[in-house]
Protein backbone atom coordinates (compact mmCIF):
# COMPACT_ATOMS: atom_id res chain seq x y z
CA UNK A 1 0.00 0.00 0.00
CA UNK A 2 1.23 3.35 -0.54
CA UNK A 3 1.87 6.34 2.12
CA UNK A 4 -1.32 8.19 0.50
CA UNK A 5 -3.32 4.34 0.63
CA UNK A 6 -1.94 4.66 4.95
CA UNK A 7 -2.69 8.00 5.20
CA UNK A 8 -6.54 8.23 3.58
CA UNK A 9 -7.17 4.24 5.37
CA UNK A 10 -5.69 6.53 9.27
CA UNK A 11 -8.65 8.74 7.58
CA UNK A 12 -11.24 6.85 7.05
CA UNK A 13 -10.31 4.61 10.65
CA UNK A 14 -10.36 8.12 12.90
CA UNK A 15 -13.81 9.03 10.98
CA UNK A 16 -15.62 5.82 11.20
CA UNK A 17 -14.65 3.18 14.05
CA UNK A 18 -16.69 4.77 16.41
CA UNK A 19 -20.03 4.75 14.57
CA UNK A 20 -18.99 0.77 13.16
CA UNK A 21 -18.09 -0.01 16.46
CA UNK A 22 -21.69 1.58 17.41
CA UNK A 23 -23.50 -0.72 14.79
CA UNK A 24 -21.12 -3.72 15.77
CA UNK A 25 -22.78 -3.48 19.38
CA UNK A 26 -26.22 -3.15 18.35
CA UNK A 27 -25.97 -6.44 15.58
CA UNK A 28 -24.57 -9.04 16.85
CA UNK A 29 -26.10 -7.97 20.41
CA UNK A 30 -23.95 -9.95 22.39
CA UNK A 31 -21.09 -8.19 24.52
CA UNK A 32 -19.11 -5.20 23.56
CA UNK A 33 -15.82 -7.49 23.00
CA UNK A 34 -17.44 -9.58 20.67
CA UNK A 35 -18.69 -6.12 18.87
CA UNK A 36 -14.98 -5.13 18.97
CA UNK A 37 -13.77 -8.35 17.64
CA UNK A 38 -16.20 -8.26 14.61
CA UNK A 39 -14.86 -4.07 14.04
CA UNK A 40 -11.07 -5.88 14.10
CA UNK A 41 -12.28 -8.49 11.65
CA UNK A 42 -14.03 -5.56 9.51
CA UNK A 43 -11.34 -3.35 9.41
CA UNK A 44 -8.90 -5.94 8.90
CA UNK A 45 -10.94 -7.08 5.65
CA UNK A 46 -10.87 -3.25 4.47
CA UNK A 47 -7.29 -2.64 4.94
CA UNK A 48 -6.45 -5.59 2.62
CA UNK A 49 -8.75 -4.05 0.28
CA UNK A 50 -7.82 -0.41 1.03
CA UNK A 51 -6.60 0.07 -2.23
CA UNK A 52 -9.54 -1.12 -4.34
CA UNK A 53 -12.47 0.19 -2.46
CA UNK A 54 -10.95 3.11 -0.96
CA UNK A 55 -12.42 5.27 -3.86
CA UNK A 56 -15.63 3.49 -3.68
CA UNK A 57 -17.72 3.34 -0.32
CA UNK A 58 -15.52 1.86 2.19
CA UNK A 59 -17.84 2.27 5.26
CA UNK A 60 -20.62 0.45 3.53
CA UNK A 61 -18.33 -2.51 3.15
CA UNK A 62 -16.97 -2.52 6.29
CA UNK A 63 -20.67 -2.36 7.64
CA UNK A 64 -21.27 -5.23 5.19
CA UNK A 65 -18.79 -7.02 6.73
CA UNK A 66 -19.75 -6.38 10.47
CA UNK A 67 -23.46 -7.15 9.58
CA UNK A 68 -22.52 -10.15 7.66
CA UNK A 69 -19.90 -11.14 10.29
CA UNK A 70 -22.57 -10.99 13.15
CA UNK A 71 -25.25 -13.13 11.35
CA UNK A 72 -22.84 -15.62 10.68
CA UNK A 73 -21.70 -15.77 14.19
CA UNK A 74 -25.23 -16.19 15.48
CA UNK A 75 -25.80 -19.05 12.94
CA UNK A 76 -22.74 -21.06 14.81
CA UNK A 77 -23.59 -20.51 17.76
CA UNK A 78 -27.54 -21.05 17.08
CA UNK A 79 -26.37 -24.59 16.04
CA UNK A 80 -23.76 -25.22 19.11
CA UNK A 81 -25.82 -24.04 21.57
CA UNK A 82 -27.47 -26.58 23.94
CA UNK A 83 -31.14 -26.98 24.10
CA UNK A 84 -32.30 -25.86 28.25
CA UNK A 85 -35.37 -27.41 29.61
CA UNK A 86 -35.14 -25.56 32.84
CA UNK A 87 -35.83 -21.33 32.63
CA UNK A 88 -35.67 -19.77 35.48
CA UNK A 89 -39.65 -18.12 36.49
CA UNK A 90 -39.96 -14.66 35.10
CA UNK A 91 -39.63 -12.15 37.55
CA UNK A 92 -42.08 -8.74 37.68
CA UNK A 93 -40.22 -5.80 36.69
CA UNK A 94 -41.23 -2.39 38.79
CA UNK A 95 -40.90 0.54 37.25
CA UNK A 96 -38.07 1.89 38.99
CA UNK A 97 -36.71 -0.93 38.22
CA UNK A 98 -36.76 -0.30 34.29
CA UNK A 99 -33.80 1.62 32.45
CA UNK A 100 -35.59 1.86 29.14
CA UNK A 101 -32.50 1.79 27.56
CA UNK A 102 -31.83 -1.68 28.90
CA UNK A 103 -34.91 -2.82 28.23
CA UNK A 104 -34.39 -1.77 24.80
CA UNK A 105 -31.32 -3.26 24.24
CA UNK A 106 -32.09 -6.27 26.07
CA UNK A 107 -35.28 -6.69 23.57
CA UNK A 108 -33.11 -6.16 20.34
CA UNK A 109 -30.98 -8.82 21.57
CA UNK A 110 -33.92 -11.32 21.40
CA UNK A 111 -34.84 -10.74 17.93
CA UNK A 112 -32.85 -13.45 15.40
CA UNK A 113 -29.54 -11.98 13.92
CA UNK A 114 -30.98 -10.84 10.47
CA UNK A 115 -33.94 -9.54 11.82
CA UNK A 116 -32.02 -7.41 14.50
CA UNK A 117 -29.37 -6.53 11.97
CA UNK A 118 -32.76 -4.99 9.69
CA UNK A 119 -34.10 -3.08 12.39
CA UNK A 120 -30.59 -1.38 13.39
CA UNK A 121 -29.19 -0.65 9.97
CA UNK A 122 -32.99 1.32 9.13
CA UNK A 123 -34.15 2.55 12.31
CA UNK A 124 -31.06 3.06 14.32
CA UNK A 125 -28.37 3.83 10.98
CA UNK A 126 -31.25 5.39 9.34
CA UNK A 127 -30.40 3.40 6.32
CA UNK A 128 -33.23 3.19 3.63
CA UNK A 129 -35.24 -0.01 2.69
CA UNK A 130 -32.89 -0.58 -0.43
CA UNK A 131 -29.31 0.48 1.06
CA UNK A 132 -30.46 -2.48 3.88
CA UNK A 133 -31.09 -4.55 1.19
CA UNK A 134 -28.49 -3.92 -0.61
CA UNK A 135 -26.38 -4.28 2.69
CA UNK A 136 -27.74 -7.71 3.87
CA UNK A 137 -28.29 -9.04 0.68
CA UNK A 138 -31.76 -9.49 0.45
CA UNK A 139 -34.35 -8.31 -1.20
CA UNK A 140 -36.34 -4.93 -0.44
CA UNK A 141 -39.82 -6.85 0.67
CA UNK A 142 -37.80 -9.05 3.18
CA UNK A 143 -36.26 -5.73 4.85
CA UNK A 144 -39.62 -4.33 5.05
CA UNK A 145 -41.16 -7.61 6.31
CA UNK A 146 -38.05 -8.33 8.55
CA UNK A 147 -38.56 -4.68 10.05
CA UNK A 148 -42.21 -4.59 10.59
CA UNK A 149 -41.91 -8.34 12.41
CA UNK A 150 -39.20 -7.30 14.63
CA UNK A 151 -40.77 -4.04 15.89
CA UNK A 152 -43.88 -5.64 16.31
CA UNK A 153 -42.03 -8.31 18.43
CA UNK A 154 -40.39 -5.54 20.58
CA UNK A 155 -44.00 -3.89 20.70
CA UNK A 156 -45.34 -6.63 22.05
CA UNK A 157 -43.03 -7.36 24.49
CA UNK A 158 -42.67 -4.06 26.19
CA UNK A 159 -46.36 -3.82 25.98
CA UNK A 160 -46.55 -7.24 28.26
CA UNK A 161 -43.71 -5.22 30.60
CA UNK A 162 -45.61 -2.26 31.02
CA UNK A 163 -48.79 -4.31 31.60
CA UNK A 164 -46.74 -6.28 34.53
CA UNK A 165 -45.16 -3.26 35.68
CA UNK A 166 -48.48 -1.06 36.14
Amino acid sequence: MTDEDEAAFDEFLAARSTALLRTAILVCGASQHDAEDLVQHALEKVYRHWPRIRHDNPGAYARRVVVNAAISAARRAKVIREISFARPPDTAATAADLDLREVMLGELRRLPARMRAVVVLRYWEDLSETETATLIGCSVGTVKSQAARGLGRIRERMTRLEGVSA
